[in-house]
């Protein structure tokens, strides 16, 4: 007769959109979390339709089914880490909102705001709904530059700007614990990337590191927010987690630059594995 064991190891969970290019959405954070070493479960809000030319088409799932899927793994499983990417409606969000209410680990939440051809998915009064049912539930929130922007409504051209942002949004949140500002997108013509991590009633703090050239940058957001949550599964610190997910963002966008995985020539996608 089989016998639970009485501790069980964690499981990582992430929220997210298909992609069949398998570079970004839940293929890429399955993949970034079994690179890292942490378990991963997924549950899919979107089926997506895209390559490295772009996506075509997008189908969010029904709500309760996405819930559904959350709820028996979370019925199953120890899940102590739950990321959260592309959640396609609204309905989605107040569902998880509310499925979260009651959840105590950690629940870090990239902000995917718009299509990758830049359409918003969503507009200034939903924005303002998903800060109440989504991002109160949320302890640690990885906007880019754009999506920083869209969730203060203002145009941000400095790193100053950017933390003022941050600060502003940490502020209106009670459980939010940490913002990061990822300097990708910021400073764009600068030859090094400053990436910032501000946690709650603390100094901010800095990741400085060279710029690596590359055309294989699909899913940069994603893996990025799938690092931190396997890290943070491991080392339970904001900072050694920011710290050592810069590291392997470095190796993986450097692996991923001399490889050649689509036919188009660019946006192809990031090589997981250390």
């Amino acid at each position: 007769m089989y016998c639970p064991q009485l501790t069980l190891s964690p499981t990582v969970m992430t929220i997210a959109g298909s992609d069949p290019s398998g570079g970004a959405g839940i293929q890429a954070d399955l993949k970034t979390m079994t690179a890292i070493g942490v378990y991963g479960a997924a549950a899919i809000t979107c089926i997506t339709v895209q390559n490295s030319l772009g996506v075509t088409e997008s189908v969010p799932l029904e709500a309760g089914l996405v819930v559904r899927q959350v709820q028996a793994v979370v019925a199953d499983h120890h899940v102590t880490h739950i990321k959260i990417g592309m959640i396609g409606t609204m309905k989605i969000a107040r569902a998880l909102g509310k499925l979260l209410a009651d959840y105590s680990g950690e629940v870090i939440y990239d902000p995917v705001l718009a299509s990758t051809t830049g359409q918003s998915l969503f507009n200034n009064s939903s924005l303002a709904e998903l800060s109440t049912y989504l991002i109160s539930k949320v302890t640690v929130l990885t906007p880019n530059c754009l999506e920083l922007e869209q969730l203060c409504q203002q145009k941000i051209t400095t790193p100053e700007k950017a933390l003022h942002c941050a600060g502003t949004i940490l502020a209106r949140h009670e459980h939010l614990q940490a913002v990061i500002v990822k300097g990708g997108h910021l400073e764009p013509d600068r030859t090094d990337i400053h990436d910032y991590l501000i946690i709650k009633n603390q100094e901010v703090i800095v990741s400085k590191r060279r710029r690596i050239q590359s055309a294989n940058l699909h899913g940069t957001g994603c893996t990025y927010a799938s690092a931190f949550t396997a890290f943070h599964c491991r080392e339970k610190d904001y900072c050694k987690t920011f710290f050592l997910t810069a590291s392997y963002m470095d190796r993986i966008i450097s692996k991923s630059s001399s490889i050649s995985l689509v036919k188009s020539g660019f946006n192809g996608p990031l090589v997981h594995a250390l």
